[in-house]
């Protein structure tokens, strides 16, 4: 079997191209290298390099090698971390969800997570779930969908439902509630990190214009500063940036069936009794709050 640190020498010189451009990258000494490429030309059998007396230079064969060990170097660097990976998911329950809801809700009872528990303030998207879960990137995902497959199940937790703030001047103001096309052509202030709501806003609101704002405060002052509508939903409103007092819109409902959202506790089956409680106490949250 050959040693990784050959391989590593001989991709290095592949891309430096020279002995002591090789040592110094290494951080060893030339004659390190110089031992190191004879034993790995002894150990293949073959000729790799062509030396000259002021240079050494790779031989066609020695270009295949090269190939060949760097892909030998990514499986060992995969396998590494993959067993990282699954340690690491047996030790930290790590949560990501496609819509920023259910994490605002999850950081309102963080304190009653267990101290090895993570939550992750970036969006997933549908796509990546079942990768994250079986690479062990996440322990748990709270999904839009339910995932049922040989190694994956999802079980449901709860509803969101989008609102949206009108000025309290305008026609739609007076409403109990408004559906997507009373909507059109309006121009809104939105967050940009609302993962899966994006398309249900876009997809939905016929002519619209939707002014992402990055960053949470600068939200909560144009909004402060300006009539221009934004939405809600019925979990976001536990997130002080969306949960002002001196606001002079109004909060109405929207009627659509596509503005509420199951969503569903998702997780790979070999980690269910390590992630049971979590999804109890988040289901437990859910009907607290969003009676």
């Amino acid at each position: 079997m050959i040693d990784n640190y050959l391989l590593e020498e001989l991709v290095t010189f592949s891309k430096y191209g020279t002995l002591a451009a090789t040592a110094e990258h290494l951080v060893v000494t030339q004659p390190t290298v110089t031992r190191g490429m004879q034993k790995l030309e002894d150990e293949l059998k073959v000729k790799i390099f062509n030396r000259q007396p002021n240079s050494i230079t790779l031989t066609d064969t020695g270009k295949i090698a090269v190939v060949e060990a760097k892909k030998v170097l990514n499986l060992n660097k995969n396998l590494i971390q993959t067993v990282r990976k699954f340690e690491r998911s047996h030790q930290i329950i790590r949560i990501g969800s496609v819509a920023p809801g259910p994490l605002i809700l999850l950081n309102h009872i963080k304190n009653d997570f267990s101290e090895n528990t993570e939550l992750d303030p970036d969006m997933i998207s549908d796509g990546q779930i079942l990768k994250n879960l079986r690479t062990n990137n996440y322990t748990l995902m709270i999904s839009d969908n339910e995932i049922q497959t040989d190694d994956v199940e999802s079980i449901f937790i709860g509803k969101e439902k989008l609102e949206v703030n009108l000025d309290k001047f305008t026609y739609l103001a007076n409403k109990k509630s408004v559906k997507f096309a009373d909507l059109k052509g309006l121009s809104f202030i939105v967050l940009n990190n609302i993962g899966t709501w994006r398309k249900v806003i876009q997809d939905n609101i016929p002519d619209a214009k939707f002014m992402y704002q990055e960053q949470p405060d600068s939200f909560s002052e144009i909004t402060r500063y300006s009539n221009f509508p934004y939405f809600n939903t019925t979990i976001s409103t536990l997130d002080w940036h969306q949960n002002r007092d001196n606001d002079d819109r109004v909060r109405i409902p929207i009627s659509d069936e596509s503005s509420t959202m199951d969503f569903f506790a998702t997780y790979l089956k070999t980690q269910k009794k390590i992630i049971e409680p979590t999804i109890k106490q988040i289901t437990t949250a859910w009907d607290n709050y969003l009676k």
